[in-house]
């Protein structure tokens, strides 16, 4: 079983992943435990946990798990929520800690009942709406630290409480905070061999210690281990029951979604497969030794992840080694950790609440079909002044009752509505048979039915890259495609990309109205697939291969 959790074949690259990637994270544990109301001791207490066990039990041999911004926003207002109930932070914590331990009980078990083959269904706008709340939600909470004040714990009150940023605002606290957003941005355009988010950190705390600005720090961290809170979790009233599932449910789907999202850029990167629900179960018990030492839950983190493997990062080894080096800061540079102003951590969350933001999908919204535009415009909006918990289910309900509609629009037209047929066992079609067998070593013709939605994206995706290597040419037969939403198109884009990468052309025929104008309106025609390669019938498309490609007859 040794063997199995450790892999010493890279140590050396894992060695250097796994520090860079903690160096990474360092800045942004503290940051995020301050963001939710516990303390940054607890997301460094977090980071270190989750970016453990997570690396040791998880499927993605490169992921760096730990406290991520979303799961974070989620905490925040669980704190808030808890507090109000509870009428204090210290009254609180059995909430908070039970809920943080029932979400990783809930992601251990939707791994145990393979849940990761469902979660990739959750519609693209639904995502891309909560994201980009979630990015507000950063934002917005960290205005009044940035400027020297105490904020309020919700986006509505910060909002109404504006004014009092023109009569009660801290200058240096400001200029500490604009200072730390100077570095973070223009730091990379000298070296990115080190963290700007960890340059400004140090350097600008560095400074304010010494000019003995008057400006709110963090204060007293605990130094050594953490205790066990095993006693806090006892404490619970039954009348908190349904909170503590309400939102452990929240941080186990949010959870999971954030890690698989992250195990898949990270497969995209290293040419490898993770294994989803291994994944899930890893990050549940990483989530649940979190909460037993107070530390707030993460998931798989894309920056770290990133970094780990582009610092040579290759196996589980890379994530343990980047959670005990944060082990290591606690136990012994804690105390310094004290001085960091509040405007300091302000001037990191904030840069990287705008890159949570999907500028995508944003910028795409008039382009889009509007269905999908209002089902994201709505999960946005929800999740930043509303609800987190009921602005996902929103979001999930209107997308399926949307697309019910457009199913039963198109079944009155008498249209084919099916699954996407899988490579395995897909025979041409009558007209397409005899050019087929003549070239089928070269080119595989693919057929899509009925509306290319939300439901079927990940399937299509999986399919496109089971394409032998030796085929030349993807055709995409889209007569029967009335519709595509969102994140169909966004599922095709990805799919093309990724073919064109390898050289192999793609060709579309069929292209009727409402798919044609999306993927013209969205540039995927004509700069991924140049205009000439689309064409009304098969029998054009085959005509222009037998001039353009050599070997096709």
């Amino acid at each position: 079983m040794f063997k199995n959790i450790f892999d010493f074949s890279n140590i050396k690259g894992d060695l250097t992943g796994g520090l860079v990637a903690g160096v990474v994270a360092l800045p942004l544990a503290l940051a995020f435990g301050v963001q939710s109301g516990l303390g940054a001791i607890a997301g460094l207490y977090g980071a270190i946990a989750v970016g453990i066990l997570a690396a040791l039990f998880g499927g993605t041999p490169t992921q760096a798990s730990g406290p991520t911004g979303p799961m974070t926003v989620v905490s925040a207002a669980l704190v808030a929520n808890a507090i109000e109930v509870a009428g204090s932070l210290e009254s609180a914590m059995g909430i908070i800690l039970l809920s943080f331990l029932v979400g990783g009980a809930l992601q251990i078990f939707f791994g145990l009942i393979n849940i990761a083959g469902y979660i990739k269904y959750f519609p693209y706008p639904v995502i891309s709406g909560f994201m980009s709340g979630v990015g507000l939600i950063i934002i917005i909470l960290q205005i009044f630290p940035f400027v020297g004040l105490d904020s309020a714990k919700s986006t509505i009150k910060v909002v109404t409480d504006m004014p009092r940023l023109f009569t009660d605002l801290n200058w240096q606290a400001l200029a500490l905070g604009g200072l730390t957003v100077i570095i973070y941005y223009l730091f990379p355009k000298i070296t990115k061999a080190v963290p700007s988010a960890l340059v400004a950190l140090i350097s600008v705390s560095i400074l304010a210690y010494f000019i003995k600005w008057d400006v709110p720090i963090i204060g007293e961290i605990p130094s050594g281990l953490p205790e066990l809170r095993f006693g806090t979790l006892l404490t619970v009233d039954s009348s908190a029951y349904f909170m503590i599932l309400e939102y452990g449910m929240v941080l186990a789907v949010l959870g999971s979604i954030d890690s698989l999202l992250t195990s898949v850029i990270a497969d995209n990167m290293t040419k490898t497969k993770h294994n989803s629900n291994r994944e899930l179960i890893g990050q549940g018990i990483g989530n649940m030794a979190a909460a037993l030492i107070g530390g707030i839950p993460g998931a798989g983190a894309t920056k770290g992840t990133v970094v780990n493997i582009n610092s040579g990062g290759r196996t589980r080894l890379s994530g343990a080694l980047h959670g005990a080096f944060l082990l290591a800061i606690l136990l012994g540079l804690s105390s310094l950790a004290a001085y960091i102003p509040l405007a300091v951590l302000a001037g990191i969350l904030i840069p990287i609440g705008f890159k949570i933001i999907d500028t995508k999908g944003l910028k795409h919204l008039r382009i889009i079909p509007k269905a999908d535009a209002v089902v994201l415009i709505i999960v946005l909006l929800w999740t930043t002044f509303g609800s987190l918990i009921q602005a996902v289910g929103i979001g999930v309900t209107l997308a399926a009752l949307l697309f019910m509609k457009r199913s039963s629009d198109i079944g009155e037209e008498g249209m084919q509505i099916g699954t996407l047929a899988g490579f395995d066992g897909e025979k041409p079609w009558p007209d397409e048979t005899e050019f087929y067998e003549k070239n089928k070593n070269q080119i595989y013709i693919k057929h899509l039915y009925g509306p290319l939605f939300f439901g079927f994206t990940s399937h299509f995706q999986e399919q496109v890259k089971n394409v032998g290597e030796n085929i030349k040419v993807l055709i995409i037969r889209m007569d029967r495609v009335p519709h595509i939403d969102q994140s169909g198109v966004y599922a095709m884009e990805n799919a093309i990309l990724d073919l064109t990468l390898k050289d192999m052309k793609v060709i579309i025929t069929g292209l009727r109205e409402q798919p044609k104008d999306l993927l013209t309106s969205l540039d995927i025609i004509p700069d991924l697939i140049p205009e000439d390669q689309i064409f009304p019938t098969i029998d054009d498309s085959f005509e222009w291969l037998k001039t353009h490609m050599k070997g096709i007859e």
